[in-house]
């Protein structure tokens, strides 16, 4: 596109869902009454406006224009935050329970309490869990160090809650329930923002509230619901540097005689975007993802791809005639050098208590089964967390002992291995007819969530290959980068918990299709491909019955998370309503 071409000529961003210029037959075709697809205009391609409740709305409930107004500016934050409120409730209802150690809650609340203590891990004895429960204090943090192959953010923030809370059930999954909570509030915002409504962005945050999968991850003293937090964020901070460097291209634009911005390209192409400190953010929040597990490399490379891509559609958008050889110039060192290196510091900086402990496992390596090696030139303290590190890429690759809820990634969307985090079963209970009761805590989604998420991915990935919806191919690139680098590893022992890192993504998915369902505004998009305007009955009709689908949805949603919330908090049911909840053979 050059700097000639009318404002009206639509962008080839590769984000952008809208269509072509009409071609000729197209224009001929007007003749007999074809209305062709709204033109967009520059500005709101670059930097598209938010949506607002029509005033109809406002009408029917009474409400004065002016308060109306108001009422949309505080829903902006007063929306979200009601829905964190929710999920905030949710979480740390009964956090305490079950009064046990679960899972896994075995190493890292452990691993967490000795950090914090004495800034390495200790080698603890077993059976010591519960001496933990019955009497924490009497339980020395032992000084042995002890192996573990995951680096320590996510056991320093667990043991931040243990801190203040002491070393308890509570205690140590107090950080993690905070996260799950704030995780939802990010949610909504950055719903809001990809979609420019805060009522889908709200909705986006509901849905995540009512997973089941990441209930249960927020409840959980586990490093994957950390990891899920930093990567949300992560993506949430590249979102805001995408509306922020597009803003200013559209701002260095010029303007013609009659104040409309016209596309141009030598400043598309030469235009430099300043500092971009969101982007900055974003490296160090991928650098504490990969801090707390090693998957959150994989997320590191695919946002980083997608960023650049992302100024690729904003150049070519601008009027860019050679839209990737202007971000090969202008952009890709600032976002290599903002993410990469970044993430790479962020991450050596989180073994600090490791490195200065002089105690911690392998901390003295380079010194004695290191000693003499060809690079003695860099300090001990690196040689020997290299040696580390390769020692635990070993331990994971090598991982294959069998596990009774491992499962493939083939199988998480449709839920088909859940794990059993915790069960106990009480005799004498004259509710069941079995005489037997059942308490569990079952990491497992929300299944109509998930497997209504199933049709959604398909549309996400139909709407970015054919409609160039930039959206949708975010939304497909934080699913991609949580769960396709598992498939590399299906030899390995690895559960359905794992994929808590792209619920939220699940998530979005899940309200775009619910807003395709409900459909546009009148007057726009498909609407108005169809000539249908806001006083079209057959136009209404067809939005009334679309939203009252959706609200089913997302009802019968949330009623199967109230459902299944017996085996979401270990509530002790009798054992027939127990069995009449595992839906498939392989939840047993």
């Amino acid at each position: 596109m050059t700097s000639t071409a009318p404002e009206t000529q639509r962008g080839q961003d590769a984000g952008d869902p809208l269509g072509e210029q009409p071609t000729s037959w197209q224009r001929r075709l007007r003749r007999f009454g074809h209305v062709p697809r709204p033109e967009t205009p520059l500005r709101d391609r670059l930097d598209p406006p938010y949506t607002r409740p029509g005033r109809q709305v406002w009408s029917v409930l009474a409400v004065p224009p002016h308060v109306a107004d108001r009422l949309v500016r505080w829903s902006a934050w007063g929306g979200p935050l009601l829905v964190t409120l929710v999920a905030g409730l949710l979480r740390f209802w009964r956090l305490d329970q079950p009064n046990a150690v679960i899972f896994d809650e075995t190493y890292y609340a452990k691993d967490a309490w000795a950090l914090v203590n004495q800034g390495y891990e200790g080698s603890w004895p077993k059976d010591v869990d519960k001496l933990i429960l019955k009497d924490p204090s009497s339980v020395p943090v032992p000084t042995d160090p002890g192996y573990v192959v995951h680096p320590p953010v996510g056991k320093w923030i667990i043991g931040f809650g243990e801190q203040l809370f002491g070393f308890t059930p509570f205690g140590w999954r107090f950080m993690v329930a905070v996260l799950g909570t704030v995780s939802v509030l990010l949610l909504c915002r950055i719903g809001r923002r990809l979609f420019r409504s805060t009522f889908l962005g709200c909705l986006a945050g509901l849905l995540l509230a009512v997973d089941g999968l990441h209930f249960v991850m927020s409840r959980t003293a586990l490093l994957d619901l950390i990891v899920m937090f930093f990567v949300l964020a992560a993506f949430g901070c590249l979102a805001v540097d995408r509306d922020r460097s597009r803003r200013r291209l559209a701002d260095a634009l010029p303007v013609d005689e009659e104040g409309v911005l016209r596309p141009d390209a030598r400043i598309a192409e030469t235009l430099r975007l300043g500092r971009r400190p969101w982007r900055l953010g974003a490296g160090v929040l991928l650098g504490l993802a990969f801090a707390t597990k090693w998957n959150g490399l994989y997320v590191l490379a695919a946002f980083g791809l997608m960023t650049v891509l992302w100024d690729v559609g904003a150049r070519r958008t601008a009027g860019a005639a050679r839209p990737y050889r202007a971000v090969l110039r202008r952009d890709l060192n600032p976002a290599f050098f903002s993410t990469v290196p970044v993430a790479i510091v962020t991450y050596v900086v989180s073994w600090t208590g490791w490195i200065v402990t002089d105690k911690g496992y392998y901390r003295t390596w380079a010194a004695t089964e290191g000693k003499g090696s060809s690079w003695s030139w860099l300090p001990d303290w690196l040689r020997s967390l290299w040696h580390y590190e390769n020692q635990v890429y070993d331990f994971h690759v090598g991982l294959t002992s069998g596990h009774t809820y491992e499962s493939n990634p083939w199988s998480w969307l449709v839920l088909g291995r859940p794990v059993s985090y915790f069960y106990e079963e009480q005799t004498g209970c004259k509710e069941s007819s079995t005489g037997k009761c059942a308490a569990e805590v079952l990491a497992i989604g929300t299944p109509l969530l998930w497997w209504l998420a199933c049709f959604a991915l398909a549309y996400v990935v139909w709407r970015w290959l054919f409609r160039r919806d930039w959206r949708a191919g975010a939304i497909a690139c934080g699913v991609a980068a949580g769960w396709v680098p598992w498939f590399f590893y299906q030899e390995r022992t690895i559960f359905l918990f794992y994929a808590v890192v792209f619920v939220p993504f699940l998530c979005l998915a899940v309200t775009m299709l619910l807003g395709a369902i409900v459909g546009p505004a009148a007057g726009t998009g498909a609407r108005a491909d169809l000539g249908l305007t806001s006083n079209d009955p057959t136009g209404e009709r067809r939005r009334t019955l679309g939203a009252i689908a959706a609200g089913v949805l997302v009802l019968l949603i949330i009623w199967n998370f109230i459902y299944f919330w017996p085996l979401y908090t270990g509530t002790s049911i009798p054992e027939d309503l127990w069995r009449d909840r595992m839906w498939l053979d392989t939840w047993v």
